[in-house]
């Protein structure tokens, strides 16, 4: 099965368990590794057969945007139940990272994978 990626996915949106996070727009970063078969795109170069990342990011940034959640858990969770429902893609991996909340850290986050990536059955 052949992946299509997206990196850095940067959305603005409320986020977060303390009170102070809900009246305000923190950062969420997205990378996405998605299972879809390139070969009938790029066979007939056609758009319409391939997995169109822009309508993707743009789909993840207008549900993040429209959502809100305490947890970036749900986020992910909600996020990989939209793709796989809407983009007919078979498996996702899906990394989500929230800069900035843990001041020590660089970074933290969850890292989920749902569906398959071999196109029978079998996980990541």
């Amino acid at each position: 099965m052949d992946r299509v990626f997206i990196n850095s996915l940067e959305v603005l949106c409320t986020i977060g368990v303390y009170e102070w996070e809900k009246t305000i727009k923190q950062k969420l970063v997205f990378d996405l590794v998605l299972a879809f078969d390139n070969r009938p795109a790029a066979q007939d170069d056609n758009i319409v057969l391939a997995l169109d990342y822009a309508v993707l990011s743009q789909r993840i940034v207008e549900f993040a945007q429209n959502h809100t959640f305490e947890l970036i858990e749900t986020m992910a969770e909600r996020v990989a139940t939209m793709i796989l429902a809407e983009f007919n893609v078979p498996g996702l991996q899906l990394t989500l990272s929230k800069p900035g909340a843990v001041p020590m850290a660089a970074n933290v986050g969850v890292q989920i994978t749902r569906g398959n990536f071999n196109g029978q059955g079998t996980s990541l």
